[in-house]
């Protein structure tokens, strides 16, 4: 059921449409940088049809539930009951709770390069993805960003071979394909949130744990890892959201300018992503910090690694 002001925001047809955006991950300031992008071009192609509330949790807490703690696995059920209009989510939070087939894309070595993940992800692959989470759901996708890009792995072990993965407790996210890939080179898969890691690490429960350079300073990762290993090993994802309740009841050109809109923040999104990984990379390339970088040695192990992969 929505609430009393959930239908408010909506209620004047007459006005401009009402979109609560609500951002959930960090860091939220490139989350925030894409939806502000969307938001300036929709006002520029469509000025005065769409009246955007971007918000992080917080804020919505507190002007749409009365101040109750409103979580990043809370978004998913507040867009199935039109509470919240868009929102960007992990991909394999969607494989989760909405469409399976989204976790191939946690797949290790799915990826050859960006340039290869851009033609997949706004080719005929990404649209069937997107189109079939709608089918059963109050989800339509929009466009694919990076939650991060490449994953690399913090920890206080150097992994510079297949073999150092051995016997090594590493966080993972909650994708059966992420457990996976750890088991399938030896090493311990704990399947904990991205911001457990440091607590997870000064309590002996893992060496260190899948994240990207984006979150290594957003999310303190480097004050409890002293090493980056440099795997690459698959492309940490989200997709911009849009309750698909909402959407269906949008004029066909206004879905067309959505939809642009959301291709061409997802791309600046995804640039902006490699390029502040890049920083970071530069800087523990150079040894210039106490953190250092570690590349792993014998790719190809790691890749055949996964020739027989369970599949789901």
């Amino acid at each position: 059921m929505q609430t009393f002001k959930a239908i408010m925001a909506n209620q004047n047809q007459d006005g401009p449409r009402k979109i609560r955006w609500v951002l959930a991950h960090e860091p939220i300031e490139l989350f925030l940088r894409a939806a502000k992008v969307f938001k300036a071009q929709m006002e520029q192609v469509a000025p005065g049809r769409l009246d955007f509330e971007i918000m992080t949790l917080g804020e919505y807490s507190e002007r749409y539930q009365e101040g109750r703690k409103v979580t990043k696995h809370d978004l998913l059920d507040l867009m199935e009951t039109g509470d919240i209009e868009m929102s960007q989510m992990y991909t394999s939070t969607l494989g989760r709770k909405h469409n399976r087939d989204m976790w191939a894309l946690d797949m290790p070595f799915l990826f050859r390069d960006h340039d290869h993940a851009k033609k997949v992800l706004e080719g005929d692959v990404g649209k069937k993805l997107m189109k079939d989470m709608s089918q059963t759901t109050n989800v339509h996708g929009l466009a694919f960003t990076y939650s991060g890009g490449y994953r690399m792995i913090p920890a206080n072990v150097a992994i510079k071979k297949i073999e150092d993965f051995r016997g090594i407790p590493l966080r993972c996210n909650k994708s059966p394909i992420a457990a996976e890939t750890f088991i399938a080179v030896g090493a311990e898969p704990v399947q904990i949130e991205l911001e457990e890691i440091n607590d997870a690490v000064k309590d002996g429960r893992i060496e260190g744990g899948e994240s990207t350079y984006a979150r290594f300073y957003a999310l303190s990762q480097n004050e409890s890892c002293k090493l980056i290993n440099d795997a690459e090993h698959s492309l940490f994802l989200t997709s911009i959201i849009i309750a698909k309740s909402f959407w269906s009841e949008l004029d066909q050109d206004m879905q067309e300018m959505l939809q642009v809109a959301a291709t061409d923040a997802a791309r600046m999104e995804r640039c902006e992503k490699q390029r502040a990984n890049c920083a970071v990379q530069r800087v523990h390339g150079a040894c210039s910090c106490r953190q250092t970088r570690t590349r792993l040695k014998g790719k190809n192990s790691f890749r055949h690694a996964f020739f027989h992969f369970p599949c789901l």
